[in-house]
């Protein structure tokens, strides 16, 4: 899974790049098929920050997820959650099926 870490009107540090890679890399026991994950974190204004996290995943259109808030840490932790949820549901949708 390639997992490529951007920044608008932010500059991407080691230790963001480092966390956020972390804690993205987790999302791959929810759904095997995942190819590509990109996560944009961008600094809405001295206080605001908003995380966008978009899963490219074969044979399915991409899983998006946003978090806003006041921590650019907590909202990484708050969208990598949302996405594992989405995830995690199309994974039971499938197995459903097949039973």
């Amino acid at each position: 899974m390639d997992i490529t870490v951007q920044g608008r009107h932010l500059e991407i540090t080691d230790a963001i790049r480092e966390y956020t890679s972390e804690k993205v890399a987790r999302i791959g026991r929810f759904f095997a098929r995942i190819q590509k994950v990109e996560v944009v974190a961008e600094k809405l204004d001295n206080r605001h920050f908003e995380v966008e996290i978009i899963a490219h995943v074969a044979h399915h259109e991409h899983f998006v997820a946003k978090g806003k808030g006041d921590d650019l840490y907590g909202c990484v932790d708050q969208t990598v959650g949302k996405i594992e949820r989405q995830l995690h549901d199309h994974k039971e949708k499938l197995n459903a099926h097949h039973r």
